[in-house]
Formats: C-alpha cells, structure tokens, sequence
C-alpha cells in the first residue's frame, strides 16, 4: 500500500510561508553517505532485472521519477514556486543514473531546497503573528491543491501562506481561543516544525528519494530503510522486544501514550500514560543519555534490545514540572504481543419478535503472519488465519447463527494468510491465480479438506480495503460462499515480495534495507482481476471517501483491469436468487432508521464540500456555517426522546450521546500533540465506543438472511456443506 513519506513530509503537509527562518531553526544540510549510494545502486539493478514491471533506467524513467519525487515532497504546491521548479528541471533526466552511478547529488540537492523552502515558509508563518488579521474581510481559501500549479512568485506564495495562516487562527478563535492564546499556540505549532526540520537526517532524504524511484514504476512498490524494514516485520509478526510502551511525542519529550497489556511496563506498575521520558541507559550502572528534545524513532531505538536484557529509563512522572525530581525505573525487554493490532471477535443479537438470531463478527485490521517464525518451523507461530479459526470456534460455542468478517480499512498483508483465510470457508479449491513477468499463470489453492464455519456469512469491505482482502472478498464472492457488504475495494491487484538488499549484497549486518517490489499481478479464480475495479459489494453500504482521489484508479501509473481463463472451480452456493429479496429488505429498513438517514446526509454534505474545495474567510459566515451544522445535528436529538420500546434511560442515553456527539464534532482548531494527553485518549475512546452505523446495517443484513433461509421463500441459496473441521 501507499506509505507516507516520513513523518516530516507528514508534518509539513498539515501546516502552512517565505521569511527567512531564525538561524537555530535553520535545517541542516544532508549529504548522503556511501551506504546509500550503494543501496541505491543495488535496488536499481534488482528492480530492472525483477521487477513485475521491468523499466530500464533511461530518461523516460528519470522525469517519471523527478516528477513522482517533487509530488511527495511538496503534494499541495505550498513550499517551491515556479521559479525553483525551473531550477531543478536540470536534474529531470538525472534521477535515474543518480542511483545505478551512486551519485546521490541530484536526489539530495533537491530535498536540501525542500527543506530550506520549508523553513522559509514556517519562518514567514511565524511573522504573520505580530501583525494579526481581518475577518471581515470577504475572502476564501482553497484547502486542496495538489491538482494546483505552483505558485508563480514569492508573493503569490506568501498570499496563499497568508490565507493559510489566517485559517489556522480563525479555526481556534471559532473554538473560544482569545487571540493570546492563538499567538501562543500558532507560534508554539510552527516552532515546532522548525525544529523539527533540524533533526532530518540523510536517511530520510535517502528514503524519499528510493521510495519516488520505485513509485514510478509502480504505486506499490516501496523501499524500506532498515528501521522502516523493521517496523515493517513488527506489524506482520505483531510481536516486538520492549517495553510495552507506546510512545508519542508532546513538547519534545518522549511521553508514554499507553502501556501494552502484559508487557514490562504495565507489569511493573511504575508507569502510567503521561510520563516523559527523558533519559536511556543500557543496563544497571549505563551511561544515562539524555534524550531530550530526540526524535521520537532515535529514542524508541534505544529503549528496543535484545529480549531479557535491562533497559534504565529517566522519568519525569505525568504530574510533575520540568524541574522536579525525576525518577529511575528498570525494565527488563521482553517479547511484546500487539494484541490490540490481532483479530477481534463480538457477537450481535438481533431481537425480530419471539426470535432472535445472532451474528459473530470477526474485525482482522491486517493479514499478519509471523514469516520468520514460519520458516523455522515454529509450531505456534501467530497468523491472521489461525487466529480467526480460533474466534471461529469461540462464535460456534457461542451458537451464532451467521458470521461477518470485518475487513473494513484492511490494507492487506500475507498473500499466504488470504489463502488459507479462504481455507476456513470453502472445502478445498482454487483461491487466486497469479501471472508472473514471464506471463505463466499459477493457482494458489486451498489444500485442506473441510471448513473451521459452514454456516451463513458475509464479509464487510470499504475502499481502504485492499490486496490480500480483495482476494479473499474476491474469493468468498466467486465461490457464491456469502455476501460481499459495503463500499468498492481499493482495486490493488498485484502481487508484492520482499527483497532484503543486505541478503542480496551478503552483508552481515543489516545497512542496505529492503525493497517491497511487485512481481505479479493476481486474478479471481473467475479470471477478472481487482486491479482498478476492486471487488463489488452485493449490497452497496454509503462511502464518505472520495473514490477518485483514493483507491487505485487515483494512480497515473496503476496497472491496467485484463481478464484471464477462469480457474477450475465448482461454487459452493449461489446467492443471487437471496439478493434482490435482501436488497428489498435493506431498502426498507435504512429508509426508516434515523441513524442511517442522517449518516447519509454527512456523508452528502462532505461530498459537497471537498468538490467546492473552498472555505471562508470571513468570521461572520463561518460562524453562520458552524451554527447552522450543529443546528442540524440538535435538531436530531427529539426522535430519539420517542423510544420504540419506551424505555427512557435508553432513550437519556442516546439524546447524551447525541449532544456528546455535537460537542465532539465542534472544531478545535488544534493538533495532535496539542490537546492534553488525556483529553486525545478520551476522544479516541469516544470514537471507538460511537455507534458503527455501517456495521449494525451489515449484522442486520445477515439477520435478514438467516431469517429468509430459515422461512425458504422457495430460494435454494447454497449447496449442502462439507463436514466441520476443526483447525489448530
């Protein structure tokens, strides 16, 4: 999937103009070193010769790269002007050789001037404070503009800055901020990126440089520099050696987010969320490194080791002011589980009458697998598959009558995992084709006899589901095993492995990184491929994403939607005789829940908005805006005091709720890392426990057909199943 950047493009992206920055605030000038330069060398020649794709590296390459490079570095034309595109046209046809001759001058003389132009536009940001604003006036502001020109002078580019700054003080002054407190917080948020800026190192550089080359080849190809590759093997395995904590970083310090269930933080009781960090020691007696004011990627390295190993920490406790005494803690780093990232399973009851059916959920954020562990024969190595063959024998004691596998916001993962995730529902068979560069197809099926659920089921998508999910929605679609709910996948429809450059190299040690390169593209066992066209829901749920802007057709360079022969395969069911029946009953149903309606008109009303893509300026009609939306969000709150079964605390409850919801939805004009700690874990939690309108329409849909199946209709909708099996 598409990464971001670093998390300096990150930051930049969110912010706001040309003065010349103070002279401690200035970004240092990167220079690559000749480990980068042979990475570089490396990852050209295996992407030239491997590649699902394989592009020489000839001029054409170069300006796809120069442009996909400037396009990462500056997507809403608010740092270069005309002038300095002009400039760095001279290394258009120079991105290419820049790598295979390990001459990284051209890659990291651009960024040099990224950075510079950056720190110009903050510095001028900060000087707009003094002199305040008029919000009178009747001006707009465009919030979007990757699809912009650049700005054509520096005076074009301090007015876009101008209107950009006036935005971020008018957001707080319509929140209650006085306009001391919006000097304060808008000085204190540029200041930051300034400083910020001074801790790039050329490692970043490097990295956004590899990741425009192997971008323009393909959106889905990535490099990964050694720390970006282990992040990457943490969120698949979903296992680390640590501490168990999950750090952020709040007025440069490292400060506990949250404490990890079971892990050596939590287990020692002597941190809670909110303690600053602000020193590391290697084992008892260590030399305590102050690591104030770090990036938050350098702390947490040195807080990571080897398992059963001690790491000292320097704490200031939550409570306590800068000069307070700190305090010493000892931890020993052990294997960390990610339980939080791992498949969830819920059950719904959905109460029709004198009846009620129940519908297991299974939620899987990822297709996670512990590779490592795999290949050396590990027994217990953890998996998406196992782990959901596990929850299914948990709903079945349970006695659910259909299950939903939730795979909203899925990116992907395992190809491996989808495969044997399809395995659960469908009696051996065929479960995705794969054509390799030299155009031979292969079928990648499911070898094991029996199902871990033969029973009703249907699985949830939206367009951030992508890869290894279409592949498994594909499937589950294919075969007639169950319902497809929701919105149009993502449409990614190849094939990534990784390349570990040091291996490749034969390093001992790990310098080069890896690259994520794509070497196939995959087809339904149907012979259509999701590329571009994602998987089609049976039953379209509303979107609020922008499928033009988001998803794989939004990519210039997006592999072309081709058809291949049809694998051989015998469907399992056949659904389509249920779905105008459950369509019917959706319809009906949608139109007289309130929730939903209203649900639909946010969604219309953020679609009106983004393609306006403009914002007052002026004080008085954005107050208008802000009384009229949150009119329409009370003017909601009276049917739910009309409780169907009369029961008032319910109905107290959900009329709370509803302001709650308003009160949430009001703009603060802040940041993360601005609000207290407390008050963003609070909002996060609020979100987590909000009704999941979507959801609920999905387990209701599955209700409906449990019910229909069960009265018949004379719909015959699936074939008799394959015995139980029961799976590891």
């Amino acid at each position: 999937m598409k990464r971001n950047l670093l998390w300096l493009i990150f930051a930049l992206s969110t912010a706001v103009q040309g003065a010349t920055p103070e002279a401690g605030t200035l970004p240092p000038e990167l220079k690559p070193v000749p480990e980068e330069a042979q990475a570089a060398h490396l990852a050209a020649e295996v992407l030239s010769r491997y590649h699902y794709k394989a592009t020489p590296v000839d001029t054409v390459l170069s300006e796809k790269i120069f442009d996909q490079y400037l396009k990462s570095l500056d997507p809403e034309r608010l740092f270069f002007v005309q002038a300095d595109i002009d400039q760095l046209s001279g290394y258009r046809t120079k991105l290419g050789d820049a790598a295979l001759k390990e001459d990284l001058t051209a890659p990291f003389a651009i960024f040099n001037l990224f950075e510079l132009r950056a720190a110009e536009r903050f510095g001028y940001a900060r000087t707009l404070l003094k002199k305040g604003f008029d919000f009178q006036q009747n001006e707009t502001y465009q919030f979007t503009r990757e699809k912009e020109p650049w700005p054509k002078t520096e005076a074009d580019m301090r007015e876009l800055w101008r209107k950009r700054v006036k935005n971020d003080w008018l957001r707080l002054k319509l929140a209650g901020k006085d306009d001391k407190s919006i000097v304060e917080i808008l000085d204190k948020r540029y200041d930051n990126y300034l400083k910020r800026m001074t801790r790039v190192k050329s490692a970043d550089a490097f990295q956004a440089y590899m990741n425009a080359y192997t971008m323009a080849i393909d959106p889905h190809t990535n490099y990964m520099a050694p720390r970006a590759a282990e992040e990457f093997d943490i969120s698949m395995r979903l296992s680390l050696v640590g501490i168990g904590a999950v750090l952020a970083e709040v007025d440069e310090y490292a400060t506990i987010r949250e404490l990890v269930a079971g892990g050596p933080a939590m287990l020692s009781g002597q941190l809670k969320s909110g303690d600053r960090i602000v020193g590391v020691a290697q084992g008892e007696g260590g030399v305590m490194i102050d690591v104030m004011g770090w990036r938050l990627d350098d702390t947490v390295a040195l807080i990571r080791g080897p398992a059963d190993t001690v790491v000292v920490l320097d704490v200031l406790p939550v409570d306590a002011g800068p000069d307070s005494k700190h305090k010493l803690i000892s931890l020993v780093r052990k294997t960390v589980s990610l339980e939080q990232q791992a498949a969830k399973a819920s059950v719904h009851s959905i109460v029709d009458g004198n009846s009620t059916r129940r519908v297991g959920v299974i939620t899987l954020a990822s297709f996670y697998e512990d590779f490592g562990a795999r290949q050396k024969g590990a027994r217990d190595y953890r998996s998406a598959a196992r782990d959901v063959a596990r929850l299914l024998e948990g709903l079945k004691k349970e006695k659910v009558d259909s299950v939903l596998i939730d795979l909203r916001n899925n990116g992907g993962g395992s190809l491996a995992q989808a495969i044997e995730l399809t395995g659960l529902f469908i009696d051996q068979g065929p479960v995705v084709q794969q054509r390799g560069a030299n155009g031979q197809v292969s079928v990648e099926r499911d070898t094991k006899s029996g199902v871990a659920w033969d029973g009703p089921m249907a699985v949830l998508i939206n367009r951030s589901s992508a890869s290894a999910s279409e592949i498994f929605a594909a499937a589950i679609q294919d075969y007639g095993r169950g319902l497809i709910i929701g919105d149009s996948s993502f449409g990614k429809g190849t094939v990534q492995s990784v390349i570990d450059l040091d291996q490749v190299a034969k390093n001992s040690k790990p310098q080069f990184g890896e690259l994520k390169m794509t070497v196939a593209q995959f087809f339904r066992i149907n012979g259509g491929t999701t590329q571009l066209r994602g998987v089609t829901p049976d039953i379209t749920l509303p979107s609020a994403i922008d499928a033009e802007a988001f998803g794989e057709s939004s990519f210039d360079n997006a592999l072309p939607w081709t058809q291949i022969k049809a694998a051989n395969y015998s469907p399992a069911g056949d659904l389509k005789g249920l779905l105008p029946v459950l369509q019917a009953l959706h319809d009906t149903r949608v139109k007289k829940d309130k929730d939903f309606q209203y649900l639909q008109e946010d969604i219309n009303e953020a679609k009106i908005r983004r393609k306006k893509n403009m914002i007052s300026l002026n004080e008085t009609e954005r107050r208008k805006q802000l009384a009229a939306d949150e009119a329409r969000l009370m003017a909601r709150e009276p049917r739910k005091d009309a409780n169907k079964d009369g029961n008032k605390d319910t109905a107290g409850k959900d009329s709370a709720s509803e302001s709650d919801k308003t009160t949430a939805l009001r703009d603060d004009g802040l940041q993360p890392g601005e609000r207290k700690l407390a008050t963003e874990l609070a909002a996060e939690k609020a979100r987590k426990d909000a009704k999941d309108i979507l959801l609920d329409e999905a387990v209701n849909i599955l209700g409906d057909e449990v019910a229909v199946m069960k009265t018949g209709n004379g719909l015959t909708a699936r074939t008799q199943r394959a015995p139980v099996l029961l799976l590891e």
